[in-house]
C-alpha cells in the first residue's frame, strides 16, 4: 500500500507543479473565466499538456531514477565470469529481438528482482538484483533476462508512458471541471474562481487519481503475459515457468518508477497491482505452450 500511496503522491506532485508553473507565466488563465461556463475545449488543450508533460519527464529521467534509486552498478566491462555471462545474454536477446544493445546493471537486493526501463528501444537499461543472480540457475536467470528484453521490445515503456499521460489528461480535465462546478452552484462565485475551486479540483485529482491508477495497472498487467512470452519464446518455456516459480518465494521491493518494468509486483491488492498473479502467469504460458 505504500507504494501506492507514493505513486499517487508523485503523480499529483509533477502535476501541481506544473500546474503552478503555468499560473505564473499566465498559461492557466484559461481557467479563470469571468462567466459561468468553462472553455473545454483550451481547458483539454492544457490539460493535455500537463499530463503528457509530466510523463514523459518521468521516461525521460527514468534510467538516471533507477540509477540514483536501487543502486545500479554498470557491469559491462567487468572481468568477473558471471557478469561476463549476464552481459552476453543480454546481448544474445537484445540482437534476437532486433534492439540496440541495452546498458547492463546489477543492484543490491536480497530478494530476487530485475526489471528494464529507458526512454528509447535502442538505449535501455536491463537491470538484475544480486538476490536473483543467488537465487536462480542460470537458466532461469536468462529467462527473466528475456523477459526484460521482452518487454524493451515491445515497447512497453513508451507505451505507458503514453497510456499515463492519457489518464493523466483526463484527470486534470475532469478535476477542474468539477472544481469549477462546485465552485459556481455550491459557492455561488460568479467572478474568476474562489477557493473552493482550488481545494476541490486537488481533492477530485486525487480521487480521480485513484481511479486512473486501477486502469493504467490493468494495462501494465496485460503487458506482464506478453513480456513472459516473450521471455520463454528467447530462453525457453520451461526455463520461464522455472523463474516464475521460483519468484514465489518473494521479490525485492522497486521504486515506483519502475515497478511496472519488473519481474514481478508486490503484495498488493490485484487491482492496483502492475503484475498478475504468479500462477496466473504460469497457467498462461502453460496454456500458450498447449
Amino acid at each position: 500500500m505504500k507504494r501506492i500511496l507514493l505513486f499517487l503522491l508523485t503523480n499529483l506532485a509533477v502535476i501541481l507543479v506544473i500546474s503552478v508553473i503555468f499560473s505564473v507565466f499566465g498559461i492557466g488563465n484559461v481557467l479563470d473565466e469571468q462567466g459561468v461556463d468553462l472553455d473545454l475545449q483550451s481547458l483539454l488543450v492544457y490539460s493535455g499538456v500537463i499530463g503528457f508533460t509530466g510523463s514523459f519527464i518521468s521516461l525521460a529521467m527514468s534510467k538516471f531514477m533507477a540509477k540514483r534509486s536501487t543502486g545500479c552498478q554498470n557491469i559491462e566491462g567487468s572481468t568477473d565470469p558471471e557478469a561476463q555471462w549476464i552481459v552476453s545474454r543480454v546481448r544474445a536477446h537484445a540482437e534476437a529481438s532486433g534492439i540496440g544493445m541495452p546498458e547492463v546493471c546489477v543492484f543490491p537486493a536480497n530478494e530476487p528482482n530485475a526489471f528494464a526501463t529507458g526512454m528509447r528501444r535502442d538505449s535501455a537499461l536491463v537491470a538484475v538484483s544480486t538476490g536473483l543472480l543467488r537465487g536462480m540457475n542460470r537458466n532461469e536467470v536468462d529467462a527473466v533476462i528475456g523477459h526484460e528484453i521482452a518487454h524493451i521490445a515491445n515497447g512497453d515503456m513508451v507505451t505507458l508512458t503514453l497510456i499515463q499521460g492519457v489518464v493523466n489528461t483526463f484527470v486534470v480535465f475532469f478535476s477542474r471541471v468539477i472544481g469549477h462546478l462546485v465552485d459556481r452552484l455550491v459557492f455561488k462565485t460568479e467572478r474568476g474562481h474562489g477557493p473552493g475551486y482550488w481545494i476541490v479540483s486537488i481533492v477530485a485529482q486525487i480521487l480521480l487519481g485513484i481511479l486512473a491508477s486501477i486502469l493504467v495497472a490493468w494495462f501494465s498487467r496485460q503487458r506482464e503475459f506478453r513480456a513472459d512470452e516473450g521471455g520463454a519464446r528467447l530462453a525457453g518455456g520451461e526455463n520461464m515457468i522455472a523463474a516464475l516459480e521460483r519468484l514465489k518465494g518473494g521479490t525485492a521491493e522497486l521504486p515506483d518508477g519502475m515497478a511496472a518494468m519488473g519481474i514481478s509486483g508486490g503484495g498488493m491488492a490485484k487491482l492496483f497491482s502492475t503484475h498478475p498473479p504468479l500462477d496466473e502467469r504460469i497457467a498462461a504460458l502453460r496454456a500458450h505452450r498447449g
